[in-house]
């Protein structure tokens, strides 16, 4: 470290990272930079660079700094056969997920397994994806009252439902901008089929979230809307699957999903969850 540090000297590196409340490494870096130190970001070369001219003391205190925030970064790994556990309710326990493709979405398929014995007592996130733009971009959420909601750029529908079963259960939905046609399927079984936001673009930067629901990019979380349970094998693609490539998925089969992909899935865990064995087939 000491060798980095000498007078006349500058610090930088490349980055590919997501800070611990949603809002990117980049973000982050400004946020203690205007507190801390002056540190530059290169946006050509993705560089962050602390100036020479800072103070030894500076330059030690803004390295520091760095290292904390990367021991938060992403990891990625085959969670094939296994499942985030989140063993109780909390407003900061969740997973970031980090998205393989980075371009807007005028269409798209979520499909995860959740096992929860919550559905009769409250309402509960599912999937949360934010973005700058709108904080519930997508959204799956289940509303005791309502049953299934599901979101796309802020209007929402309800697929009625009275409770989710005390087992393991299968969820796909996929929305396309063209026609506004969404598909919710439970257990490889279609809903009847509703419409949408017609001609909307959900946005890039995205803050996609598992535990949680979003009030606002990367945060605003609710206590009350916390998942307990288990949540895996969660994948996404940009197109709307048909339903034999919906079937194929509900009994495991894989498509090489392009946005998430279980099996090389890049995430960072915050809180108490756990990563264990899968409950399900």
């Amino acid at each position: 470290l000491g060798n980095h540090l000498q007078s006349g000297s500058s610090l930088s590196f490349c980055y590919s990272y997501k800070s611990k409340n949603g809002l990117g490494l980049r973000q982050g870096i400004q946020d203690l930079s205007s507190l801390l130190c002056q540190i530059q970001l290169c946006p050509r070369s993705g560089e962050i660079q602390i100036p020479a001219s800072s103070t030894d003391m500076e330059r030690l205190l803004c390295y520091s700094l760095i290292l904390i925030s990367f021991s938060q970064a992403f990891v990625q790994k085959d969670m094939s056969k296994t499942a985030f556990v989140f063993p109780k309710e909390s407003s900061n326990s969740y997973v970031s997920l980090n998205a393989q493709s980075k371009k807007p979405l005028t269409a798209f398929t979520v499909c995860l397994h959740i096992y929860t014995d919550l559905s009769t007592t409250r309402s509960f996130s599912i999937f949360s994806y934010a973005t700058k733009k709108n904080s519930n971009d997508i959204l799956i959420f289940w509303s005791k009252d309502k049953g299934y909601v599901f979101g796309v750029g802020g209007p929402e529908i309800v697929f009625k439902a009275s409770e989710i079963p005390e087992a393991p259960t299968h969820i796909c939905a996929s929305w396309e901008s063209a026609t506004g046609l969404v598909e919710f399927w439970v257990d490889g079984k279609p809903k009847v089929r509703k419409s949408l936001r017609k001609g909307y673009t959900v946005a890039t930067e995205a803050s996609i979230v598992l535990g949680q629901e979003q009030d606002s990019y990367g945060g605003g979380f609710d206590v009350n809307q916390s998942f307990v349970g288990d949540i895996g094998d969660v994948n996404m693609w940009d197109t709307v699957l048909s339903p034999e490539q919906i079937n194929t998925v509900y009994v495991g089969g894989t498509l090489s999903p392009s946005v998430l992909n279980w099996q090389t899935l890049a995430y960072a865990v915050q809180g108490n969850v756990l990563i264990k064995p899968q409950l399900w087939p």
